[in-house]
């Protein structure tokens, strides 16, 4: 049955935080501050945290860079998932990756059906691995945030999580064939 294991030990892992926008700043920036939050909670670490415009040159940029750094593990954006012309963050990280996780925007638009309905068809969310390190991008809003996390981060990070999670697959994400 799936769920956490208690007689494991949590591992915590180092994770980034990106809003993209055009019009947030620290101050009023609701979805990110409940992923650091969250994730705090639960035990990580918070190593960066950036906001940026609808850029996809920039955005492309801030994610290789966190891709560089051995001290991120996790890289995860909200904003920029929808689909209109400024809307550019699936296209900034997509190619970045060396493995997408086609499950991850499929169980996020599954979850978010029961609450938004078919207006879940408009977002984009996404995730991906590159170099090792890995990438979900969130929609814009706190409560597609707040799913996100509740109903598939916080247990696909969390070593502890049975049958499997993301986390005890970070030693192996480099392997060669």
């Amino acid at each position: 049955m799936a769920g956490i294991d208690e007689t494991l030990s949590f591992r915590p892992v180092n994770i980034a935080i990106l809003t993209v926008s055009d019009t947030r700043t620290l101050a009023d920036d609701r979805s990110g501050q409940t992923l650091v939050d969250r994730a705090t909670a639960a035990g990580h670490t918070i190593v960066d945290r950036a906001i940026l415009p609808d850029d996809r040159d920039r955005i492309a940029a801030q994610f290789s860079a966190w891709i560089d750094n051995p001290a991120v593990n996790v890289a995860i954006s909200t904003g920029g998932t929808g689909l209109t012309g400024r809307d550019v963050t699936p296209e900034a990280i997509e190619p970045l990756y060396d493995k997408p996780i086609p499950g991850f925007g499929e169980l996020f638009r599954s979850l978010s059906y029961q609450k938004v309905g078919t207006s879940t068809v408009q977002s984009r969310a996404t995730a991906g691995i590159a170099r090792g390190t890995y990438l979900f991008a969130l929609p814009g809003s706190t409560s597609a945030c707040k799913d996100a996390w509740d109903d598939i981060l916080q247990y696909q990070l969390d070593s502890r999580y049975r049958p499997c999670n993301l986390i005890d697959l970070v030693p192996r994400l480099q392997e060669q064939r």
